[in-house]
C-alpha cells in the first residue's frame, strides 16, 4: 500500500460534466474495527460501508457528518458507519458478530438502508431505501436515482483489512447536452465497470485513472486524509447518565461504587462517582 492509503481524492473530467472520488482505507479501518471481534464477513461489510460513507461525505458543502446505517431483523441487526466533513470515521455492528455469508449484504436481507445528513448547525436530512439489492453499491445507486437528479454510480470493495471505493457522479449541464451528455456518461460507466476489486484496492489513484480513462483528460486533486476518530466524551456520557432515574443512579453507586460508561465505537471507559447523584445526596449537581 502506498502513502495515499487512508485518503480520498477527487477528480474531474475536463471535457464531460462528470466528477469522481477515489477512496482507500487501511489503518483507519483497522482502528474502527479493533473494538469488537467481528467475523471476516462483517469486517468486509463494515469496510464497504466505510468506503461508501467517505465517498458520500465528500458531497458535504458544510461542516457536519453523514451516517450510513442499515437495520434488519436478521442475525445482524445493525451496521452503521459515520463520516464527518473532515473525513473522520467510526462505525459498529450489532447482533451476531460471528455471522458469516458468501455475499456480505445478505446479512442484512430484508432490512432498510438509512442515509442521514446532519449539519453541525442542527439541520438534519434523512432518506430510506429497502435493502433488496445484490450489493451495497447497487442499493446506494438506487437511493441516489430516487433522491437526486444527477446520475451516480458506486464501486466498492473490502477484504476486511483494507477497503476502497470509487464514485462517479454527473454534474449539472455545462459542457455537453442531450445525446452527447448521455453518451459521455454511459462511456465512463462502461469503462469503470471493467475495474476488478484487486485493482480498486491495490492501484494508486493515479494508476487507477490512467488504467480506466487514459483516453480522457482528467484533473486529479490532492489527496485528503481519512482518520478514525470517535466523538464520544465524558460530557456526552454524563448527559446519558443524567437520563437515568435518580433511584437507579443511587442504587448503582451503592452497589458498585461508581457508574461506568463504555463507548461502543472506540472502547473508551468513563467512570463517574457520587457527583452524578442528586444534590441532596452528593452536594452538587452535574451540568
Amino acid at each position: 500500500m502506498d502513502s495515499h492509503t487512508d485518503s480520498s481524492q477527487r477528480f474531474l473530467f475536463d471535457e464531460a460534466d462528470v466528477r469522481g472520488e477515489s477512496v482507500r482505507i487501511s489503518a483507519a479501518l483497522d482502528q474502527m474495527l479493533a473494538n469488537q471481534s467481528y467475523s471476516p464477513t462483517l469486517r468486509t461489510l463494515l469496510g464497504e460501508f466505510a468506503a461508501a460513507a467517505v465517498l458520500i461525505s465528500n458531497n458535504l458543502k458544510y461542516t457536519g457528518r453523514i451516517t450510513l446505517q442499515a437495520r434488519s431483523e436478521q442475525a445482524v441487526s445493525l451496521v452503521m458507519v459515520e463520516c464527518s466533513s473532515e473525513r473522520h470515521i467510526r462505525g459498529i455492528a450489532q447482533g451476531d458478530l460471528a455471522a458469516e455469508a458468501t455475499n456480505p449484504i445478505t446479512l442484512l436481507a430484508g432490512g432498510q438502508l438509512v442515509l442521514t445528513v446532519e449539519r453541525d448547525a442542527g439541520q438534519r436530512y434523512q432518506g430510506i431505501i429497502a435493502l433488496d439489492q445484490g450489493t451495497l453499491a447497487e442499493a446506494l445507486e438506487r437511493y441516489f436515482s430516487q433522491s437526486e437528479q444527477l446520475g451516480t454510480r458506486f464501486w466498492l470493495t473490502s477484504d476486511g483489512q483494507h477497503s476502497a471505493g470509487l464514485m462517479l457522479q454527473q454534474l449539472p449541464e455545462q459542457i455537453a447536452a442531450g445525446d452527447l451528455r448521455n453518451e459521455q456518461w454511459n462511456t465512463l460507466c462502461i469503462l469503470t465497470d471493467t475495474l476488478q476489486p484487486a485493482e480498486l484496492m491495490g492501484l494508486t489513484s493515479e494508476e487507477l485513472l490512467f488504467k480506466l480513462y487514459h483516453e480522457e483528460t482528467v484533473t486529479l486533486y490532492p489527496a485528503a486524509p481519512i482518520l478514525f476518530k470517535c466523538r464520544c466524551s465524558r460530557e456526552r456520557s454524563a448527559d446519558a447518565i443524567a437520563l437515568l432515574p435518580e433511584a437507579e443512579r443511587e442504587e448503582i453507586i451503592a452497589e458498585q461504587g461508581d457508574i461506568t460508561m463504555t463507548c461502543e465505537f472506540c472502547g473508551e471507559i468513563y467512570r463517574f462517582g457520587r457527583e452524578v447523584l442528586p444534590s441532596s445526596s452528593a452536594g452538587k449537581t452535574l451540568h
